[in-house]
């Protein structure tokens, strides 16, 4: 192939040439696979995907439907505490309820519980970029050029720790439960470590060196809306404090609803909850601490099992089940039109 453009020969110079390489990539002569789409291949693939998107859609719709769970509403039955928490300047007064509930049925296997929250917007965009992930790594860095800001520094300089909307916004409610068996009650046994993504506990969130955490966070202050200082959030296990706690962790990673569950707890497998959670009456105790009135949200906490495919969200399944039905109906489509097309044919080779 010869360039159709040609430049006068500049003198003491050889003419450039603008031709590419006379190679099999260069000049397109590469090996390639030019299908021929046949009326049998394309129905075939149509029928095919359909098949097995409606196949994996009903196994996951199953599969969600399996899953054990209860949901308990505790916003209205804590409302003395809600309004409590109406005024900011209540912030340090504690305030407690409690919700009982009752279990027809064992819940067999791992129990995971979660709080929820309802009409608590997370995905707008200042919220969303309000933190500072240098500060979170444990860096010693100037937190006023970061996105925190108003959540940043008091007015006499002290710097927030950890600074930004999110985690001055944290879900701070304390949930504990109890099993009322017989004339006794028995406090269900919760585990509040491993409850977060690996990669967030040990790549993306760090406390700084120091030889003790108090230290480490000294000439800063919590943020307005916590109760505590962020080296208090769990003074049992040095290993879940600071920036490395389980529940500031998952409270970080926003969600992207407005409607939406964190993990919170895990049912720790021993005796007498060794199965599971066993059939009968149970009582969530509430230190009440987030408030939800002003925005008009809801608050929940959720008990549940998982299985193979996740929790209960049959979301995929029915996205899987509708493009199933879309191709398959695109299949019957396409042989409507190939069986009329061919009739229309047949007749004028006969006319």
């Amino acid at each position: 192939m010869k360039s159709k453009t040609s430049f006068p020969p500049q003198e003491g110079a050889a003419s450039p040439s603008r031709c590419p390489d006379n190679s099999a990539f260069k000049q397109q002569r590469l090996p390639a696979w030019k299908p021929q789409l046949t009326i049998a291949s394309v129905l075939s693939s149509f029928f095919l995907i359909g098949a097995f998107c409606l196949t994996v859609g009903v196994c996951l719709v199953l599969s969600a439907n399996s899953v054990r769970e209860i949901q308990i509403d505790y916003s209205d039955k804590c409302s003395h505490c809600s309004k409590l928490r109406e005024n900011s300047s209540n912030w340090n007064k504690e305030c407690h309820c409690s919700v009982n509930f009752t279990l027809k049925e064992d819940i067999l296997g791992d129990v995971f519980m979660y709080y929820g929250l309802q009409n608590f917007y997370q995905n707008h965009r200042r919220y969303v970029m309000s933190r500072s992930d240098a500060q979170l790594l444990g860096r010693n860095v100037n937190i006023q050029r970061s996105y925190c800001a108003p959540f940043s520094t008091y007015g006499n300089g002290t710097p927030m720790a950890p600074c930004g909307a999110i985690a001055n916004s944290m879900f701070n409610d304390s949930i504990d439960l109890f099993y009322n068996h017989k004339s006794s009650v028995i406090q269900v046994p919760l585990l509040k470590t491993g409850n977060s993504w690996w990669t967030d506990k040990n790549v993306k969130f760090r406390n700084p060196e120091s030889y003790n955490l108090s230290s480490a966070f000294a000439g800063t202050a919590r943020p307005p809306y916590w109760q505590k200082p962020v080296y208090l959030l769990d003074e049992g296990d040095e290993r879940n404090n600071g920036y490395v706690n389980d529940d500031f962790i998952i409270w970080m990673r926003v969600s992207a609803f407005a409607t939406f569950r964190n993990l919170y707890r895990r049912v720790r497998r021993i005796r007498p909850f060794a199965e599971g959670l066993p059939a009968g009456n149970y009582t969530f105790r509430i230190s009440y601490n987030f408030p939800v009135t002003k925005f008009k949200g809801r608050k929940h906490v959720i008990l549940s099992t998982v299985v193979w495919s996740g929790g209960s969200n049959p979301f995929l399944g029915i996205a899987y089940l509708v493009s199933g039905t879309a191709a398959t109906l695109t299949g019957f489509v396409i042989t409507g039109i190939h069986l009329k097309l061919r009739k229309k044919k047949t007749y004028f080779q006969k006319q």
